[in-house]
């Protein structure tokens, strides 16, 4: 029987369709070995399989009823099944590689059956050029349909990544906050990527717990879930009952699980958890540092994490590992500049009568770091104190450390007694030579002339309790604020001074009286400038709150900071300092005008011994009228007149005597036979404290006594004195 081309293939169609299964199994097992990543996963198996199926049949169909190839039906999720192994990460090359490989074997079994059905030769070669002809025409058909698919969704999941890691990069690592950070990563791949996300970080404590042998210890920072009632009402309670632990709980992976090899190794890796789930295990690492790992879950989804769902869990993850790094160094740094600025910050006020006290600080927000604020009380002779505010520009570590230069600064210049005007004028030398070296520091590291200025403002204020009054002046900073009894709050004007490290610029001071039980306030800028309202707006609001404060200058305290900062952390660091001021009345404070003459020394002995009787303190008499000899006999010999000696009977026994002279006593060492030279010497040795303070005109030498001063040394040789003078 002849055959033409046509009719030969159509009846070796119609042969082979009732063994379709059997040439669907043979290409089958032939992709299983030659294309083996078409088989990995279940899902993507399942599809290839029936891809094969659904070509071989629509094939063989065509053949047997002579179809052209471009009229052949294509099965109609084919171009789904192409976006789909795009979706998965597949490569293309084994979509195109698995279609040659098919077609060849549909190709064979097509072959042996031709010499069946004839033995025309010629019959058969037609039928075969037609049937390679067919074929190539239909396999490069489907190919194309095939690629234009995969390359549609490839572009397309291409750009949505891109657009993934964009967003990434907005949304992750806003703040300075770690867990903040890892939620903004949980919120994003449970939008995107994810059905449940969980963050661990690495435990860098550790004090809280002893290590366990064999296993990893991490804090679980964040957990987050696309469904209500994680993980309970997922269904997958088993799958994820090694990761529910509550947050911020230590928990341990053991040794050799998938976390702690993820962790160890900071490699990433793939699971599936069941026929509906499955897992990436990311680690998070940043510059060579293994800082946590993150699971994603998928089990509401319906695919399976692919080779590129990996890839992109790392890029978001990637970026958020150096926000979460950022984050540490910066937390670090911050927690070791407010522990160096509160270690320089007085631990408490000093004992005395002049005010009483209340002081805060307050660091700022947690993105822009510790400032150099500051706050001091000091004592000084004459049972006067210093109260001081300052702030350095600035926020960091450096700041921190300026200030406890400019607060020790401070603390040396009162030591000596300086009025406020030539304390700053001292202070501002001071912080040109800091603004020299930090920028020599800088060039050197820099190999740069840039500057490294340092700049600050300071109010230092010395009230007197004897003289109910007190003296301010102000290098650049705001303005302080006095209540008094009445309840009126004023701010109070002083003489404008520069800014701390300008130089060249003159500070004055200004003196005012400030009767008992008046109330200053003394403070940063911090506390009354914010983003909302300006520093007049600050300071109307702070003389509101003062006027209706409590007796009580710790409530006041926090009456005002809650007042006037918000809810969370302020704009800036803040230094609060109020000081309710005390008087000592005419009953504790002694006045006596000297003459000029030696012969004052045996009466002003006699009116201390007197005095003392009066207040109470005959213990104090022996030493006070040796101590009072020396400075009186002092000012006589090598001061100017007028000279007066001042008794304030306080917490201890002040001696003061004044003069007109502006020569500084200084102690020295006698030799054995000098005739002079012992007095000071003696006053060291007998006061608590004794020293010297220079005023406009004339100098003042003052010694403080105190219950208990030791008794004089019976050794001569430790006085260095043949013998003690005679007291008369």
């Amino acid at each position: 029987m002849d055959f033409t081309a046509d009719s030969l293939l159509s009846r070796a169609a119609h042969e082979l369709s009732p063994r379709a299964d059997e040439l669907i199994h043979d290409v089958e097992q032939c992709l299983r070995r030659e294309v083996p990543e078409l088989w990995d996963e279940p899902d993507i198996a399942q599809m290839t399989r029936e891809n094969i199926a659904e070509h071989i049949i629509a094939l063989l169909f065509g053949i047997e009823h002579g179809i052209e190839p471009r009229r052949i039906d294509q099965p109609a999720a084919d171009a789904e099944r192409a976006r789909r192994l795009a979706q998965r990460g597949k490569p293309v090359t084994a979509m195109l590689r698995a279609f040659p490989l098919a077609h060849g074997r549909i190709l064979d079994r097509l072959l042996e059956v031709l010499p069946r059905l004839t033995r025309d030769a010629e019959s058969i070669n037609a039928a075969t050029r037609k049937l390679i002809a067919l074929s190539i025409a239909y396999m490069g058909r489907t190919s194309e349909t095939g690629v234009l698919a995969f390359q549609g969704e490839r572009d397309r999941r291409v750009q949505w990544r891109l657009s993934v890691v964009n967003e990434a990069s907005v949304r992750v690592g806003t703040t300075l906050d770690i867990a903040r950070t890892a939620q903004e990563l949980a919120d994003l791949a449970t939008e995107h990527l994810a059905d449940a996300v969980t963050v661990d970080l690495l435990n860098t404590s550790s004090r809280e717990e002893p290590p366990a042998k064999g296993t990893v210890a991490v804090r679980r920072i964040v957990q987050r879930s696309v469904m209500d009632g994680y993980p309970e009402t997922t269904g997958l309670e088993a799958i994820y009952k090694e990761f529910t632990v509550p947050l911020q709980q230590l928990h341990r992976y053991p040794d050799g699980s998938p976390p702690a090899r993820a962790l160890v190794t900071g490699r990433p890796s793939r699971h599936h958890l069941g026929p509906s789930a499955s897992m990436l295990l990311v680690p998070l690492c940043a510059r060579g540092t293994t800082l946590g790992v993150a699971h994603f879950f998928r089990h509401h989804k319906p695919d399976a994490y692919g080779d590129e769902d990996l890839l992109l869990a790392q890029e978001i993850a990637a970026r958020a590992a150096v926000s979460i790094d950022n984050a540490r160094q910066y937390t670090h740094a911050r927690a070791t500049a407010l522990t160096l600025q509160r270690s320089l910050l007085p631990r408490g006020t000093p004992a005395q009568s002049a005010v009483e006290v209340a002081c805060r600080y307050l660091p700022a927000a947690a993105d822009l770091g510790v400032g150099g604020d500051w706050y001091d009380v000091i004592r000084l002779s004459g049972a006067r104190v210093a109260l001081v505010v300052g702030d350095v520009v600035g926020h960091g570590i450096q700041a921190a450390a300026t200030m406890g230069r400019l607060r020790t600064a401070v603390r040396t210049l009162a030591d000596i007694d300086l009025p406020p005007d030539e304390l700053l004028t001292h202070l501002d030398d001071v912080v040109i030579r800091l603004s020299a070296e930090v920028s020599s520091e800088v060039a050197v590291q820099t190999d740069t002339e840039s500057a490294g200025d340092v700049g600050a403002t300071c109010l230092y204020a010395v009230y007197d309790p004897v003289a109910g009054c007190c003296t301010l002046a102000r290098a650049g900073h705001v303005l302080p604020t006095v209540m008094v009894r009445d309840g009126t709050a004023d701010i109070l004007e002083l003489p404008a001074g520069p800014p701390l490290g300008l130089g060249g610029l003159p500070f004055e001071s200004a003196e005012i009286d400030l009767p008992e039980g008046s109330l200053i306030a003394l403070y940063t800028d911090g506390l009354i400038e914010a983003l909302d309202h300006d520093i007049e707006a600050g300071l109307t609001r702070l003389r509101r709150t003062l006027a209706q404060s409590s007796t009580s200058l710790e409530v006041t305290c926090d009456t005002l900071l809650e007042t006037l900062l918000p809810a969370d952390r302020p704009h800036d660091d803040v230094a609060l300092l109020l000081a309710r001021t005390h008087t000592l009345g005419d009953s504790q404070v002694a006045t006596w005008d000297v003459d000029a003459d030696p012969a004052e020394v045996a009466r002003v002995r006699a009116s201390v011994s007197e005095q003392l009787t009066t207040w109470g303190l005959e213990e104090l008499d022996f030493t006070t009228e040796l101590v009072v000899s020396e400075l009186v006999t002092n000012a006589i010999r090598y001061g100017r007149p007028p000279i007066q000696l001042r008794l304030i009977h306080d917490r201890t026994l002040m001696c003061e005597v004044s003069d007109a002279g502006n020569t500084t006593p200084h102690l020295r060492r006698a030799r054995v036979f000098d005739e002079g030279g012992r007095g000071l010497f003696l006053v060291a040795q007998l006061a608590e404290h004794w020293g010297t303070r220079h005023a406009r005109r004339g100098k003042t030498v003052w010694a403080e006594c105190a219950p208990g001063t030791p008794k004089l040394l019976s050794d001569a040789a430790a006085l260095n004195v043949e013998g003690l003078p005679e007291v008369v």
